[in-house]
């Protein structure tokens, strides 16, 4: 067997096969690439899901670990280190809030979210012990904890795992007057992404995202925006919520803010709803640790610069209409996004969007499926016209064939 055989082999034989990734087996990376066992160079067009949005290997974030694996990696919280205030500080100036909350991986920033807004619910807005109620859309990816799988739609997700957690209400997304009507008295917060990104890159429709805000503000309820996937530069601006004006009263981070180093999340919010905390009520060993601190402080700082931004969008814009040009042919059927994501629908007759991703992977273009047909691309920002010109070719190629 080649060298990607025998690894694929024993990765098979040896772990949990909760994923079906593309028969490759990369050995390393720098910027947009990145290269197999076999020394073969493939285009990376999807980031690790916009957690790689500064590319791989980016050297500011490297140097920035490095230095601080030098210092100090880990105190846990028993203790203050000299990062944290810091990117505290810097991080809530950056989403224009006043208090943060560190954790590690995005499904525990969405626990977070979710504890803290039945926690403000019962505290400040008064609601009877264990009734709070929280909105979510359908279609929704907000991670895989028990809880999480709770409110999910996706059957693979959530076959086998109740009971499951009480206490949401799910309504279409993109749709104000369902949500209306959802909400009561008890209703402690709504949870969305403002673009739903494991759905196929949902943008919803124009009004929406403002609609969703007045209403939480009309009825006392928090505006959760899990911008996880889309935050941090992907769309186009710091939060795709920007691009509706719209400003939520917490903000769920995540992928990107760890530059693809370390994983990194954290909620943002205002001290009137993250200062319902008190000791031993939350927390985490490594949430907020020095290393993690060291590698989202140099995000922030690339993030001030608005030089990823502007070149999300930039990008983006010529993206998008690359793209528009294949629909209607008779290989796509629709394409959805802002700034450097997209979803792609692909025609059944040319192909699931697996049997596509596998078509690019051959091309030396790695991309993923989901929801049968559709293929997402979200390649890091950093990434050359030229070289996403070369990569959307191999996808006109294959949709040719």
């Amino acid at each position: 067997m080649s060298t990607t055989e025998t690894a694929i082999a024993s990765a098979e034989a040896h772990s949990a096969h909760n994923y079906h990734p593309l028969p490759v087996v990369v050995a390393t990376a720098e910027g947009a690439w990145m290269t197999d066992v076999e020394g073969r160079r493939y285009l990376d067009m999807l980031a690790g899901y916009s957690a790689l949005n500064f590319g791989h290997g980016n050297r500011r974030l490297i140097d920035a670990a490095k230095a601080q694996l030098e210092r100090v990696t880990l105190t846990s919280r028993a203790f203050h280190h000299d990062r944290f205030a810091d990117f505290c500080t810097q991080l809530a100036e950056l989403c224009g809030m006043e208090m943060v909350l560190p954790m590690n991986t995005g499904a525990e920033a969405v626990e977070t979210a979710v504890k803290t807004a039945r926690k403000w619910g019962y505290r400040v807005k008064g609601v009877p012990d264990g009734m709070a109620k929280i909105i979510v859309a359908a279609d929704n990816f907000h991670g895989r904890t028990t809880t999480i799988v709770s409110f999910s739609t996706d059957h693979e997700a959530r076959a086998d795992f109740g009971p499951y957690t009480p206490g949401f209400e799910i309504v279409p997304y993109g749709d104000l007057t369902a949500l209306r009507e959802a909400m009561t008295e008890n209703t402690v917060a709504v949870l969305l992404e403002p673009i739903q990104g494991e759905a196929g890159v949902l943008v919803p429709p124009p009004g929406y995202l403002p609609g969703v805000r007045e209403l939480t503000r009309e009825r006392n309820v928090l505006f959760i925006a899990d911008e996880i996937q889309s935050g941090l530069g992907r769309t186009g601006k710091t939060f795709a919520c920007e691009h509706e004006g719209v400003v939520p009263d917490m903000y769920v981070l995540g992928k990107a803010l760890g530059g693809g180093v370390v994983p990194v999340s954290a909620v943002v919010s205002s001290a009137a709803v993250l200062g319902i905390y008190r000791p031993g009520e939350h927390g985490s060993t490594f949430g907020g640790n020095p290393l993690a601190c060291a590698v989202a402080l140099e995000v922030i700082a690339m993030l001030r610069t608005g030089e990823y931004q502007q070149r999300a969008a930039e990008l983006g814009e010529h993206l998008h209409q690359e793209l528009g040009l294949l629909v209607g042919g008779g290989a796509v059927e629709a394409v959805r996004g802002r700034g450097l994501w997209a979803g792609v629908d692909i025609d059944p007759g040319r192909g699931t969007g697996r049997e596509i991703s596998e078509k690019l992977m051959d091309r030396r273009v790695l991309v993923k499926d989901t929801h049968g047909s559709t293929i997402r691309i979200a390649p890091p920002l950093v990434i050359s016209k030229e070289d996403l010109d070369w990569g959307l070719e191999q996808l006109r190629e294959v949709l040719r064939g």
